[in-house]
């Protein structure tokens, strides 16, 4: 018998909000979260897809999240939208602030939105394309937990840090970005450490700061920055932009206010959006074909542009639905008893 099992993506969503709704979460942060997770299945981020149900149902039984926090959103300043999460999950604070954001980057030709106050588990880039469906240019990005050493540190500072871009195409997929500032997403160790798979030197250090090809060894220890000395400052300004700036947690006192829970990192999101037509004026077309231009120069040497793996996944999905692990099936399922 197949280790896996075909589901449609209706049935992805219909899973993961079943799950999430029957661990106490409120329907409107169930389905905001559910729609999520099963972006990321179809697209095959399998580390932000349905093993993330597990996670967040975890981090609801650990009594950190609240369940029902209700967004309240405010606007200091013409280009400055700020949504308080109240201790909930961030995407159903996205939801609610991406119109004003995306009024306030029109208005003023660039815009923030801060996001204060939440846990944070899911991928950039649904929300960096979705501010790119606007017609607008898309960044976000977030502190986490202190997992991550600095380059030439043996110790946790950083967290996995994402940044995330987006630039709209006319008629096709925008061209988009997002990684972790660590050298691997965090969900790729513990998927890893699932499955009892050795994981490749360079993706973290034992507790001992050695580096270790064994995935649970780096989870007990610490992770690694992508790049050397060059992801370590990238991490460094994103705990500053995204915490120090907007009055929110650094990664360190993320995981300090966990507690050792277990939670999803509670922290802050900053998302900037920059209008092309405002910046670009009478000159906004001739910048599109510029920028039309570098991706040919890319693609037209044989080399490909972020997220075109994930996109091509999508439409697969779209056509055939998503395989998922059995065993993982089974431990979601489990959630439901």
């Amino acid at each position: 018998m197949s280790t896996r099992i075909n589901l449609s993506l209706d049935q992805v969503f219909d899973l993961a909000h079943r799950a999430l709704t029957h661990n106490g979460m409120a329907d409107d942060h169930a389905r905001a979260i559910a729609e999520v997770i099963t972006q990321g299945q179809r697209d095959e981020c399998h580390s932000h897809g349905l093993y993330r149900v597990l996670v967040c149902v975890r981090s609801l039984r650990s009594g950190k999240v609240d369940p029902a926090a209700q967004p309240t959103l405010s606007q200091p300043a013409p280009s400055i939208v700020k949504v308080d999460a109240h201790f909930g999950y961030s995407l159903l604070a996205f939801q609610h602030g991406l119109p004003r954001l995306v009024e306030a980057a029109h208005k003023q030709g660039v815009a923030a939105l801060v996001i204060r106050n939440c846990f944070h588990f899911s991928a950039l880039w649904p929300e960096v394309e979705a501010i790119a469906a606007h017609g607008l240019v898309g960044m976000a990005m977030t502190p986490s937990h202190a997992w991550v050493a600095p380059e030439g540190g043996n110790r946790g500072v950083f967290g996995t840090n994402p940044l995330a871009f987006a630039w709209p195409r006319a008629g096709q997929e925008p061209f988009v970005f997002d990684f972790a500032t660590s050298a691997i997403a965090r969900g790729d160790i513990e998927l890893h450490a699932r499955q009892e798979k050795a994981i490749p030197l360079g993706w973290g250090l034992d507790a001992d700061g050695v580096p270790t090809t064994d995935a649970r060894a780096a989870l007990d220890g610490a992770m690694q920055t992508f790049g050397g000395h060059k992801g370590s400052a990238l991490a460094a300004m994103i705990e500053l932009l995204a915490g120090a700036l907007i009055g929110d947690l650094t990664s360190a006192e993320s995981l300090t206010f966990d507690a050792g829970a277990g939670a999803t990192p509670c922290h802050g999101e900053l998302l900037l959006a920059f209008d092309p037509q405002r910046f670009g004026a009478d000159d906004f077309e001739q910048g599109q074909q510029r920028a039309e231009q570098l991706f040919h120069a890319i693609t037209g040497q044989g080399a490909r542009l972020p997220s075109q793996r994930r996109f091509t996944a999508r439409q697969r999905s779209q056509a055939e639905g998503v395989w998922v692990e059995r065993s993982l099936l089974r431990d979601i399922e489990g959630l439901l008893t």
